[in-house]
Order: structure tokens, then sequence, then C-alpha cells
């Protein structure tokens, strides 16, 4: 488990852990290539099934996420998303 200004990542996740969270039901969200900023206004957790990403948080230390990754985002995080290669993940907010 990685840890950085509250951005949780399991890397890689279990598969035990994805069952126990039932993320295999989550909505999933997809992007291309790309870098936008984000604010989350609620707690998110999401399972990347495939990219490769870096979040940077407004005062913080850039983390690496890809595929297989299990992140936890803090409400109230402001960051940049670098998406590297396309990205697809199961996510639930609360």
């Amino acid at each position: 488990i990685i840890c950085s200004e509250m951005i949780r990542v399991t890397s890689p996740c279990p598969d035990s852990v994805i069952v126990a969270l039932g993320a295999r039901e989550w909505p999933i969200w997809a992007c291309e290539v790309s870098e936008f900023p984000w604010h989350y206004d609620q707690r998110e957790t999401c399972l990347l099934l495939e990219g490769d990403v870096t979040v940077t948080p407004e005062s913080g230390t850039p983390v690496h996420i890809k595929g297989g990754d299990l992140v936890e985002f803090p409400a109230g995080l402001r960051c940049t998303w670098s998406v590297h290669q396309p990205v697809r993940k199961y996510y639930q907010f609360g």
C-alpha cells in the first residue's frame, strides 16, 4: 500500500479484496489520453481495469497508478490527472 497526501493505492489489488468490495458491480468510467484538473467533493474508491495515470495533488507528491490498482481518493482533494494510457475503471463515491 502506497500513501501520498491521503491517496491510498493498493498495487496490485488482491482479487479477494475486489470481491469483498463488490467492485465489479460498480459503474465504469473511461478516459482517453489527456490532462485535467479534478476536485473530489466526496471520497472515491476506484479499481483501474487498464490504463496508466499520474495523479498530482495540489500540494503534494505525484502518485502513479495503473491497471490492477485499487485507489482511494479523499473528499476535498484537489489534483491534476495526467492520463498516459487510456483508462477504464470501476468507481464508487462515498
